[in-house]
């Protein structure tokens, strides 16, 4: 199994430069992997590949900040990308999740590709499923979207990531032919690149997350089979009512870089699986000098190892723990050399 958690590691002389950006990360949560049984409802809700995997993409912010929008402009591209294509459900897909949850719990809708500004389905916010109650689950009725798979985490029967509320609308800027590559269609032109220089989807009223305190936002849903990477740029308002720009690369005036707008999910990381009970715990978080990291594997045979990285997915160290029903490690090395995020993974 395999699990990896933000550790914030904050050295004194640059903590403060940080305090007053209000995006703490963009991160990716695996939602679901489809199985055999999901492909019996190809005639309906269109082809979905065997192994292909649900993505969801969070937005987190400090409390008080909005969501604004998520766009490219000439000096700044956003890409959304597959090495295959998108999976788009042709019953009742969209480009934004506007079915009901009854619509949601007929064949394979709840794996349908679009984008957001918090929603999931109408009237229901997206959120992680390791924060999802499990009140008022959708049941499929056509039995499908059942699999257990422990690389997408928690099963959408226990929790499916819905909550009841009332999210906003998104306002498309600037799309049209580029974001009918998320309508209801599997013809070969879901994908493989969503791509605009000149658009954005956004939040006319701003969004803030369901939970104001952890206040993270669903700003897009994505199905493929392949490779899923993207590079975004960000608005945020600020309590205030100001704004901050975020990019992706390249910042320029008084944009701010945020190397978690860019994603691959060939490395892991800023990708989370929402896992009922954690593989390992990281304490203090934040933390300034020691970071001591329990690993609590119940595992009988095979091998556990760890790796830390920095925000771009540069390894910086590796230790195979063999076999261990606890362990616990200080990279302390990191913690001063660091300034900003690393992330950590356990495989096992």
């Amino acid at each position: 199994m395999k699990k990896i958690l933000p550790v914030f590691l904050f050295a004194l002389l640059t903590a403060s430069a940080y305090a007053q950006n209000g995006l703490e990360s963009v991160f990716v949560e695996r939602y679901y992997v489809s199985d055999a049984n999901d492909a019996t409802m190809n005639s309906t809700g269109g082809v979905l590949p065997v192994g292909s995997v649900t993505y969801r993409v969070y937005v987190d912010m400090l409390p008080g900040y909005k969501f604004q929008a998520a766009y490219g402009v000439p000096d700044h591209e956003l890409r959304i990308e597959t090495s295959t294509l998108f999976f788009n459900n042709e019953d009742r897909g969209a480009t934004s999740p506007t079915y009901t949850k009854t619509q949601a719990s007929h064949n394979t809708v709840m794996l349908d590709s679009w984008l957001s500004v918090g929603a999931a389905c109408s009237n229901n916010f997206g959120v992680l499923k390791s924060e999802d109650d499990g009140a008022a689950n959708v049941t499929n009725t056509d039995a499908v979207l059942a699999n257990t798979d422990p690389l997408a985490g928690i099963p959408l029967t226990t929790q499916d990531g819905l909550l009841a509320g009332t999210p906003e609308a998104v306002t498309v800027v600037g799309l049209t032919t580029e974001i009918a590559m998320f309508d209801a269609q599997n013809d070969g032109t879901n994908g493989p690149v969503f791509s605009t220089f000149n658009g954005s989807w956004a939040s006319l009223n701003g969004s803030t997350g369901p939970d104001a305190s952890t206040n993270k936002v669903l700003i897009a849903q994505i199905t493929t089979d392949g490779i899923f990477s993207f590079a975004l740029n960000l608005q945020i308002g600020t309590p205030s009512g100001g704004v901050e720009n975020y990019v992706a690369q390249n910042p320029i005036g008084t944009e701010i870089l945020e190397p978690t707008l860019t994603f691959n999910s060939t490395t892991g990381v800023n990708t989370v699986v929402s896992s009922a009970k954690p593989d390992f715990t990281i304490y203090p978080n934040p933390v300034q000098s020691n970071l001591n990291l329990d690993i609590n594997t119940g595992k009988t045979s095979g091998e556990v190892k760890c790796f830390i990285y920095d925000m771009l997915g540069h390894e910086l160290s590796f230790e195979n723990l063999g076999l261990v029903s606890r362990k616990r490690i200080v990279p302390n090395q990191y913690s001063k050399s660091f300034t900003r995020r690393l992330f950590l993974k356990s495989v096992g």
